[in-house]
């Protein structure tokens, strides 16, 4: 089993006054290139924006883009003609594909709001631009892992143009469960969103991250009550991002 340690305060950070961004890969004005990604998994931002502001349209093209809310109400509208709002417990996802343009605001002026945003390199180049967004409220598991997306759209969770499964952990202290890879040639980032839980030799905190790869699977044990996303991605790029 081969790893990389990311730790929370290593990240790259960027403060714009409207919004506040921690960068896990080089993004923007952060480079380092010793982190330009992991695998397809090519930008995790932390991001925090303040009440009523946001980013104006934007292209995206040939990235799968996943949203994740922590906190408050993000608005979204691009130009295939969706619109609306996505909250703490949802799972949006935008292929970009051959190319799409974009809004994100904070849909309420006196409060921020926080999320993960997401960017996997698709396994298909130029694919047709398309949205989706489910709700894993209703079916959240506890203590254990939700899966929240996959390359299945028959299967549980948002689905992407590419072989690679998310999955929430939510853990109370003292569950010790195995992660197993979902497929040969696949690695896994963990990102700890909360809380604190070990792997292997590492402990992991609040932001911290844990690349992980040659290995079938890996224990995580909750040393604190955690919640933590686990991205089951390949770790080699496709042809036309390499």
């Amino acid at each position: 089993m081969k790893t990389v340690f990311h730790e929370a305060k290593s990240r790259g950070y960027a403060d714009h006054g409207w919004l506040k961004s921690h960068h896990s890969f080089s993004f923007a004005g952060y480079f380092n290139p010793d982190r330009i990604h992991f695998g397809t998994l090519r930008v995790l931002n932390d991001d925090f924006v303040e009440g009523g502001m946001g980013f104006g349209k934007h292209p995206h093209k040939n990235m799968e883009i996943i949203s994740i809310p922590l906190e408050g109400d993000l608005q979204h509208g691009d130009d295939m003609g969706n619109s609306g709002i996505i909250r703490r417990g949802d799972i949006q996802v935008m292929s970009a594909g051959r190319g799409v343009i974009h809004s994100e605001k904070n849909e309420n002026s006196d409060r921020p709001v926080k999320f993960l945003q997401i960017w996997i390199y698709p396994d298909t180049e130029n694919v047709a631009p398309r949205y989706d967004q489910i709700n894993y409220l209703a079916n959240r598991v506890e203590n254990g892992f939700q899966q929240v997306v996959s390359p299945d759209r028959d299967n549980a969770g948002a689905w992407i143009h590419q072989q690679a499964w998310f999955s929430l952990g939510n853990f109370r202290k003292g569950l010790k469960e195995t992660y197993h890879i979902h497929r040969e040639g696949n690695g896994a980032y963990v990102f700890v969103i909360s809380g604190e839980i070990s792997i292997s030799a590492y402990t992991l905190k609040d932001r911290d991250a844990l690349g992980i790869w040659d290995t079938a699977g890996f224990e995580i044990e909750a040393k604190k009550d955690a919640e933590f996303l686990v991205m089951d991605i390949p770790m080699e790029l496709p042809d036309f991002a390499a």
